[in-house]
């Protein structure tokens, strides 16, 4: 069965059965406007389980253990589940690196940014890769919904970082772009946002590079700015701010692994939109205001941008961490701190 499942906007959706491809199941039904819910139905492997955990935590899906069918518009088993006319979907063990036959003429690779999430967002160019493609190598946040377009006998290779769940090391995914490519294949490498803002685009391309494959980048609208203009707010504004900054908030401000200036940016006057800092907000706020920030300086919390699932709260930047907290934001989750937070009327 095709990845695409035509069902109207509002549909109430069950999956049954799950595999580990529910995710790219579950994209294809939310991208049409379902409200979608899936039921295990006896024993899940576990890496199918953390990506349903993730689904869930992400307000994608609601996981019910019993179910009334008559609850729903339309019941469906999940059709990415060993279905053997589909194109091949797998998830490499960890430490894994394909030793693939050469061919000998070398292949090449694509580094697609494929936005925040929506194939909306995903550029013309980005799609025509996903359709040229021999083998695509997809992260969790990239727009899953669009390997519907992929070619029927291209494969496809899951290399999501899923909390509690699988987990491909960079250099394996470097691994699977190179020794695919020496095959003689179109490797297209999957990524949601632009593979250049906190994407490693750039470690990939200097592993392509190191072997000798061409590589093209396919850029991709950045979550750091297209999530804030989903929700309403400009990172810039005349007569407000002429700049921002783009900061990775991975660690916080006291661990010593951390290399940004935050005090440096709590005197800039720039609007600081941060990154991947769900878990380190607290601490980056307080740092902030610290250094001189003004403690009532407005701020959002914007998770899941640009998925049905979006959802964002707003207070100041001594309240935000709290208050999404609160509001149980979690990741993928964008924090937007300056005035441009409430520039916008209505």
């Amino acid at each position: 069965m095709s990845l695409t499942l035509p069902v109207p906007a509002g549909s109430r959706v069950l999956v049954t059965s799950p595999g580990r491809r529910i995710a790219e199941t579950v994209h294809a039904l939310t991208d049409q406007g379902a409200d979608v819910a899936v039921t295990p139905m006896g024993s899940t492997d576990t890496a199918t389980r953390a990506t349903l955990e993730d689904l869930a935590g992400r307000q994608l899906i609601t996981v019910l253990g019993e179910v009334h069918l008559t609850d729903f518009d339309v019941v469906v088993r999940d059709p990415l589940t060993d279905d053997a006319t589909a194109p091949a979907r797998r998830e490499p063990d960890a430490a894994e690196a394909l030793d693939a036959p050469r061919d000998a003429s070398p292949g090449r690779v694509t580094l697609v940014g494929g936005g925040p999430g929506s194939a909306d967002l995903l550029t013309v160019a980005g799609l025509r890769a996903i359709r040229e493609a021999d083998v695509l190598v997809c992260d969790r946040l990239a727009p899953l919904s669009a390997l519907a377009d992929a070619r029927p006998d291209a494969e496809v290779v899951h290399v999501g970082k899923i909390p509690r769940g699988a987990f491909t090391p960079q250099e394996a995914i470097n691994d699977l772009l190179v020794q695919n490519a020496l095959a003689g294949k179109h490797v297209v490498r999957l990524k949601g946002g632009d593979s250049y803002v906190f994407g490693r685009g750039g470690e990939e391309w200097n592993a392509c590079v190191a072997h000798g494959l061409p590589v093209e980048v396919v850029p991709g609208v950045t979550s750091a700015v297209a999530v804030p203009a989903l929700a309403g707010i400009p990172l810039t504004h005349r007569g407000v701010t002429q700049g921002f900054v783009v900061v990775s908030g991975h660690v916080g401000p006291r661990d010593e692994r951390n290399d940004a200036d935050w005090a440096a940016l709590a005197q800039s006057g720039l609007t600081i939109v941060i990154l991947m800092g769900v878990a380190a907000l607290g601490e980056i706020c307080e740092v902030l205001v610290e250094h001189g920030l003004d403690p009532d300086t407005p701020a959002a919390c914007i998770a899941d941008g640009a998925m049905p699932s979006q959802r964002s709260v707003r207070a100041t930047v001594s309240d935000i961490a709290s208050v999404a907290a609160a509001e149980d934001l979690t990741p993928p989750a964008i924090t937007v701190i300056g005035p441009v937070v409430t520039a916008l009327e209505g």
